[in-house]
């Protein structure tokens, strides 16, 4: 996947998860998890996005790392979503999904840069 591509993929993930926070309930729980979800996922997007402006090996390595922690905490929200039945799990599925393939692909990617010599 193309750096391109991959922006446009996370600015997806970050439009999902806004529509799927406009579902929630109009609760404390709901308005609080969805806030932190949409918190979450723009970053995603925003901070990968300045990967790609990055400066050095060690400050695309340091952006990079900072997509993986947003992506992983969108999953922890998207899991309490569903554990705490906000939602139907149908309803979450599909971005609980990309949230796991995102946080999968951000962590192999800084694994890599990690590992390669300078």
């Amino acid at each position: 996947m193309t750096p391109e591509e991959m922006c446009e993929r996370t600015m997806q993930f970050a439009l999902r998860s806004m529509r799927l926070a406009e579902k929630l309930p109009k609760s404390f729980a709901g308005n609080n998890a969805g806030g932190q979800l949409v918190r979450c996922a723009s970053s995603v997007a925003a901070n990968y996005r300045a990967t790609q402006r990055a400066r050095s090996r060690a400050d695309f390595t340091n952006k990079i790392g900072i997509v993986l922690e947003e992506a992983d905490e969108a999953l922890f929200w998207l899991e309490l979503i569903i554990r705490g039945e906000l939602l139907p799990v149908e309803r979450v599925a599909d971005l609980r999904t990309e949230a796991e393939e995102l946080t999968s692909v951000f962590a192999t990617m800084k694994t890599t840069l990690r590992s390669r010599p300078r």
